[in-house]
């Protein structure tokens, strides 16, 4: 399984959660416009620190399972896992915090 893959089977259930927030709940632009920021700031520490690790060589991709586009020297695949924290968390804590107190 290519880590391409593996990363779209990661991403369906905080996908999922997301569109049940948005479709419970109908945030607001605040809402959409802080999560887009904590997104950006979160992949860029992902693709700064990632490509640290991997020129310090304490982890390695098998290079044939990548989709070969990287941002330093991080594959695009590995920004799947922030990517997943910041649909998942805030749509949960939508989900979760009754509503007078949002």
């Amino acid at each position: 399984m290519s880590y391409a893959a593996l990363a779209g089977l990661f991403l369906i259930p905080p996908a999922a959660v997301l569109a049940l927030a948005v479709v419970l709940r109908r945030r607001g632009r605040r809402w959409w416009l802080t999560t887009a920021l904590s997104l950006l700031v979160l992949l860029v520490l992902t693709a700064v620190f990632d490509t640290a690790m991997i020129a310090a060589d304490l982890f390695r991709f098998a290079d044939e399972d990548l989709l070969g586009i990287r941002i330093g020297l991080a594959p695009l695949e590995d920004l799947a896992w922030p990517l997943a924290a910041i649909l998942l968390l805030p749509s949960l804590w939508l989900l979760l915090t009754p509503a007078e107190e949002r």
